[in-house]
């Protein structure tokens, strides 16, 4: 009898993994770079307390976000700075039922990284990966006063020059009666080689 083999991947620690050689993309200046790339098991905590930090963001379990940065990590990003530390995060999933569609569940940007660009950068760096490359409509949810999330998504679909559409998703009684609605937002058709 053979033994079943388990495959892994090499292990790279998040200070190793904040290079240009590993990081999809680098944003910001040339002092203070940041580094986009998919996320591993050792940012889970990271990325719980990044959440944390960001309201009005919906913070889930650590274990949740473990759970991202290994079973979703192709369709997910972090971004860290020069020593490792995480200080943006995208994640988000291709939709099993079309799979034509990236519905992105959250994006979370720390006060010291915002007004750089970097929340478009892991959204365009994840949508520009080869594992998407069928994707040609991005869906996310956004409460109606959101207004740092409208603007983001009227600018993604302004510079992918795709139509952006929007109706309720889930009520205020779906929600438990303590959360805001959300309102399904659909931009597309877009191509991902254009973006």
């Amino acid at each position: 009898m053979i033994a079943p083999s388990a495959i892994t991947e090499p292990f790279t620690a998040s200070v190793d993994l904040a290079k240009p050689s590993v990081a999809d993309a680098v944003v910001g200046h040339e002092t203070s770079p940041l580094f986009i790339r998919k996320p591993n098991p050792d940012d889970g905590w990271g990325i719980y307390e990044l959440v944390k930090s960001c309201p009005p963001l919906d913070v889930n379990s650590a274990y949740a976000y473990l759970l991202l940065a290994t079973q979703f990590r192709d369709s997910c990003a972090v971004a860290t700075d020069a020593d490792g530390e995480i200080c943006g995060f995208v994640s988000g999933y291709v939709k099993s039922n079309s799979p034509d569609t990236y519905f992105l569940w959250q994006v979370a940007v720390n006060e010291k990284a915002r007004g750089t660009g970097l929340a478009r950068r892991m959204v365009e760096a994840v949508l520009t990966r080869p594992e998407l490359d069928s994707v040609h409509h991005l869906e996310t949810t956004i409460t109606p006063d959101n207004q740092a999330s409208w603007g983001l998504f009227r600018r993604l679909a302004d510079r992918w020059q795709a139509l952006l559409n929007s109706r309720e998703y889930f009520s205020t009684d779906q929600l438990g009666g303590q959360h805001d609605p959300e309102n399904l937002v659909r931009i597309g058709p877009f191509e991902t080689s254009r973006i």
